[in-house]
């Protein structure tokens, strides 16, 4: 990851202030609606779209907390302006009323990713930052404790409405965002939805559009709430051809045009995927006879995925590095602050 930081903080500063192309997810009432991205996304206007813009924004803090000798003087001073610009208080105001008005809006994806945010953000010790950010967290926790209840069904399919990466990613950030009231009522759901699930197929995936693995992601959601010994059990009822046939344990899937945004959605199941092995890796004992299946999966599904984080087609450019990042990153320790600092203009 390491070697690839300097590069994906050059591709993460493009994507955010480029404004154009754009995908609104902005329902239009009337003429007045017609407004350009900036007027109701004043933060997250660039990227394509506007859950690809909070996580590329996530992207660029985590470069600056875990890889600061790696990203240039230059480069830093760059993003510390962007993030300056973008993260203000007045600029979160509009994108909290956005979201209050209109609580569908990135349910629970972009959500999940907006917490990511926070909470890196107050990882790096950025203050101005993360006090910004705060209202859009209280908002989402808001949201989110109302939806739960409503949610008697998770949504299972491999790409943004997926209910268990979002819930796994707002439990990783919860504690870090300010709003640590979500991880119980977010771990009740996951057990509610999932405890009793049995034997899924991986061969019914991928659909021809997933950047998610449903049954991956179901699992990796699994391993945060269930203790050690609870979640090995959890696992072999739940996926037992991972033990009856683990040297058919998933293979990367072809992508026959990747400049098609939705057939492209497969290389970031080849990233998604890793990161999502690599984690049920690491939540099994030593000795596991299923390891060495998931580890040989996640190398090869990365090494499938990774040569299109930087393709110069930005179908593909706007969002896989992020996820890129979260492959790379499961077999790293995070940095301590103090260690990750970075240049003084950064701080905040």
């Amino acid at each position: 990851m390491a070697a690839r930081a300097d590069t994906y903080t050059r591709l993460a500063l493009a994507n955010i202030t480029r404004e154009y192309p754009y995908s609104p997810a902005h329902l239009l009432r009337g003429p007045q609606d017609l407004v350009p991205p900036r007027t109701c996304h004043p933060a997250f206007y660039g990227a394509y779209d506007w859950h690809s813009s909070v996580h590329m924004h996530w992207l660029l803090l985590r470069m600056l907390r875990r890889y600061p000798d790696r990203v240039g003087r230059a480069d830093a001073a760059a993003v510390a302006s962007a993030l300056d610009t973008h993260l203000t208080p007045r600029a979160l105001a509009t994108e909290c009323a956005y979201v209050r008005a209109h609580p569908g809006f990135e349910r629970p994806y972009g959500w999940a990713w907006s917490l990511a945010l926070a909470a890196e953000s107050k990882a790096l010790g950025t203050e101005s930052w993360f006090t910004a950010l705060e209202p859009l967290s209280f908002t989402v926790a808001e949201l989110l404790l109302s939806w739960l209840p409503r949610a008697t069904w998770p949504v299972r399919h491999g790409t943004h409405a997926n209910s268990a990466f979002a819930l796994g990613l707002i439990l990783d950030s919860a504690e870090q965002a300010g709003v640590p009231e979500l991880i119980e009522p977010c771990q009740e759901k996951l057990r509610e939805w999932f405890l009793a699930d049995r034997g899924p197929s991986l061969r019914w995936e991928p659909s021809g559009q997933d950047f998610l693995s449903p049954s991956l992601c179901e699992a990796d959601a699994m391993r945060r709430v269930l203790p050690g010994p609870d979640f090995a059990g959890w696992l072999t009822v739940f996926l037992p051809e991972l033990s009856s046939e683990p040297s058919a344990f998933l293979t990367p899937p072809r992508v026959s045009d990747p400049s098609d945004p939705q057939i492209g959605h497969l290389l970031g199941l080849c990233l998604s995927r890793a990161a999502a092995l690599r984690g049920l890796a690491h939540a099994l004992p030593d000795g596991d006879p299923r390891l060495a299946a998931l580890t040989s999966a996640a190398d090869t599904h990365l090494a499938a995925g990774l040569p299109a984080t930087v393709s110069g087609d930005f179908t593909t450019d706007h969002w896989l590095a992020t996820f890129a990042v979260l492959a790379l990153e499961q077999d790293t320790p995070p940095t301590s602050p103090a260690r990750a600092a970075p240049p003084d203009r950064v701080r905040g």
